[in-house]
């Protein structure tokens, strides 16, 4: 069915009408009106005062109205709203994820074009014996072909690798401390001793990106994104047809 559940409207409305997160009442009436126009539908709430019990009946009341394609264009565009409280709630970052992860597939969300998509099918083929990563690296996907959450993306990458390497090694060390293991691994596995130090040198670069870019810092470049995440795809792949 292609339809977004009632229950989800609801908790849409109330993430994006949050009393000290969501939008102003008065911005929800403005922002209603014009997507009533678009659409050529009536709407119960497009004007102050609300005459409602609170803004996030308002909101939901006005949601209901539209079409199931119509409503997951607007929530998606609510969650990117510049008249939302700044900085951004974390609310309203896991109910972009939770929309584009239910129904992104109902409603026709593109996909990026830039990313090697062959690189990636591949990847998540070997990923296949390794579902931990494969949750993580499948969620950074998601977001990728959906422009959002730069930060929480490389974290996803980065957490896919570290993951695989923990089944791949049977320990529980961070990517930092896996380095030598890594040299080893490749080694004994037939790489030559120029490869092997190479890849070390790769992961521990990798690595210091992210703490430098990714944990301390969210202005992160939309070119760089594209690099890490095939480098972390080449990265994985190799390491399990190793294994």
């Amino acid at each position: 069915m292609n339809s977004i559940p009632l229950t989800f409207l609801t908790h849409s409305s109330e993430v994006l009408a949050n009393t000290d997160t969501g939008l102003p009442g008065s911005k929800i009436t403005k922002l209603f009106s014009a997507y009533a126009v678009d659409f050529n539908v009536d709407v119960p709430y497009a004007s102050l005062p609300l005459n409602a019990p609170n803004k996030r009946t308002a909101l939901l009341e006005n949601l209901k109205c539209f079409q199931p394609e119509q409503q997951y264009k607007i929530i998606l565009e609510l969650c990117d709203s510049p008249y939302l409280p700044q900085p951004i709630d974390t609310s309203i970052d896991n109910l972009k994820i939770q929309l584009i992860a239910r129904y992104s597939s109902l409603f026709g969300t593109i996909s990026s074009e830039t990313l090697n998509q062959a690189l990636v099918e591949e990847t998540k083929h070997w990923l296949g014996a390794y579902p931990l990563s494969l949750k993580q690296y499948e969620s950074a996907l998601l977001k990728f072909e959906n422009n959002i959450f730069e930060r929480n993306l490389l974290d996803d990458l980065r957490l896919a690798l570290e993951l695989l390497l923990k089944s791949i090694f049977n320990n529980d060390k961070s990517l930092e401390n896996q380095l030598s293991s890594i040299g080893t691994y490749i080694n004994t596995s037939g790489g030559s001793p120029h490869f092997s130090n190479m890849f070390q040198k790769l992961v521990d670069y990798y690595s210091k990106y992210q703490n430098t870019f990714v944990k301390h810092n969210d202005a992160v470049i939309e070119q760089e994104i594209e690099f890490i995440f095939e480098m972390t795809s080449s990265f994985m792949k190799h390491l399990v047809k190793l294994s």
